[in-house]
């Protein structure tokens, strides 16, 4: 590895890391073209990862309230950066944190943990599609491929451990991980990694989608709105009244089809704006795009979804706000065994009950006929009811739940996993337990009763969020003993 550079300011190292990471990737561009365009490389073309370290002889505990920003022991802490452009101002909120904490300087260099050339090319390239099957094969002797041993996550499991001498991580995710969520994304998604808001919306029903991108328009036909644009799966883009080409770019298509996964994002300048995502029915889609949309370090994520209510005293249309969740959707039990308590988030929490006052314009007793507090439970199995002997039931009974999904744990786990603020607000669309099952006509009165007002009350909850301050959110409820310094 070649020496270091030294920084005293926050600004001058992100220069210095976007300064490297482009070289790399540039390097990494042009010799791909070249074997494209059939020349024979006479030598394997590689290029690194931009390495940031920090050395820290004493510590001291800062004067902060916030729960990431400063290093826990005297060391040396270090983590690779990609995408240094798209990252900009979260490294630099991070970067000026610890410049203000401690008495240190940023290293800066290059690692020795190559950049796959995959994750060199831009959204729109796709070169290596021109290649026959005996050029893409001999690929592996030119470039380096995704090591998938660089992309495990250790640190955010915390089952992560130190070599002897060896240096402490900074953040959750190593370069080569990000790079394989931002891949991922663009595939589940249809958008680019650039127009994902820091407030992410989850439902699993496209009636929800259908109202979003409804207001998404709306919100565009208004000069005054604090929305800028409105962007659609194949990165399309509705520019808000106003708005010339050269302030948001618009290059995308509709696309053939819609992905596993389509996201929609109200965006605003700042990137606070609102994501929203139909992860369809499931708890492996909803571990899958949370996985990946957690490496982009969103303020809040939060479920809007539908639910079977398990008691006899709800109707049909009335809300959930999970305090508690019982997992048995199993699919992050390697991860974050079961008897890991997810807690509840107090600022998420009171966003989603004042913004349910504030749609549904109800004081607050009458606010408790249709909205209840408890516990959630997700489940893997879609036909639990059928299951002899009634032992779902039972242990659904005996946790107290009062809603089923299969969603809401599966996401409420990994933004604990991830330390991402996590909520959910759930709308009883059944009764299973008590003979009101799904039928067309009640199902559609249903949703035009109920699918406008639940995502209007997710949508105020952000505006709430946001007022308050985003960086209050990060809550050290959900921060372990030895944390990373990033965000």
């Amino acid at each position: 590895m070649a020496a270091l550079l030294h920084f005293s300011e926050a600004h001058d190292a992100l220069a210095h890391l976007q300064t490297l990471y482009r070289q790399q990737i540039q390097h990494l561009r042009t010799a791909m073209q070249a074997y494209v365009d059939g020349h024979e490389l006479t030598a394997p073309a590689r290029a690194f990862y931009p390495l940031l370290r920090i050395q820290a002889h004493t510590v001291r505990r800062p004067d902060t309230r916030l729960a990431y920003g400063f290093l826990d022991h005297p060391g040396t802490y270090e983590t690779t950066i990609t995408r240094p452009d798209l990252f900009a101002k979260y490294l630099l909120t991070q970067l000026t944190l610890l410049q203000q904490n401690h008495d240190i300087q940023f290293q800066i260099g290059l690692s020795e943990q190559p950049i796959p050339v995959h994750f060199s090319f831009a959204d729109n390239d796709h070169i290596e599609g021109t290649l026959d099957a005996l050029r893409r094969q001999r690929m592996r002797e030119v470039f380096d491929l995704p090591d998938l041993a660089a992309m495990d996550d250790g640190i955010a499991n915390g089952t992560w451990q130190p070599q002897p001498g060896g240096a402490l991580p900074l953040s959750l995710f190593t370069a080569p991980r990000i790079d394989y969520s931002l891949q991922r994304l663009r595939h589940y998604t249809g958008t680019a990694a650039e127009w994902f808001q820091n407030f992410v919306l989850f439902t699993n029903y496209q009636f929800y989608i259908d109202d979003f991108v409804r207001l998404g328009h709306a919100e565009m036909a208004r000069p005054d709105s604090e929305y800028i644009a409105f962007i659609e799966p194949g990165n399309v883009v509705t520019r808000r009244t106003g708005l010339s080409p050269q302030e948001i770019d618009a290059l995308g298509s509709i696309p053939a089809r819609l992905p596993q996964m389509p996201a929609y994002h109200l965006v605003r300048k700042d990137a606070d704006g609102i994501t929203m995502v139909n992860i369809g029915v499931g708890p492996a889609n909803a571990k899958t795009i949370t996985d990946h949309i957690a490496v982009l370090r969103p303020h809040a994520w939060m479920m809007l979804g539908h639910c079977a209510g398990l008691r006899n005293s709800q109707q049909l249309g009335d809300y959930v706000l999970a305090h508690a969740y019982v997992r048995e959707d199993h699919v992050l039990d390697e991860e974050l065994p079961l008897w890991v308590p997810l807690p509840a988030l107090a600022e998420i929490q009171q966003a989603l009950h004042q913004a349910a006052e504030d749609i549904a314009q109800l004081p607050e007793e009458d606010l408790k006929r249709i909205l209840r507090t408890g516990t959630v439970a997700s489940t893997d199995n879609r036909n639990w009811e059928l299951l002899p002997d009634n032992l779902p039931q039972r242990r659904f009974s005996q946790s107290r739940a009062i809603a089923l999904d299969m969603e809401s744990a599966t996401i409420a786990a990994n933004g604990f996993r991830f330390r991402v603020p996590y909520g959910t607000l759930l709308c009883v669309s059944d009764k299973p337990l008590h003979g009101e099952i799904k039928l067309p006509g009640m199902a559609n009165h249903f949703y035009r009763e109920r699918v406008d007002q639940h995502l209007r009350i997710g949508m105020r909850a952000i505006e709430i969020l946001r007022k308050g301050g985003t960086q209050r959110l990060h809550s050290r409820k959900l921060r372990s003993f030895a944390e990373v310094a990033f965000q």
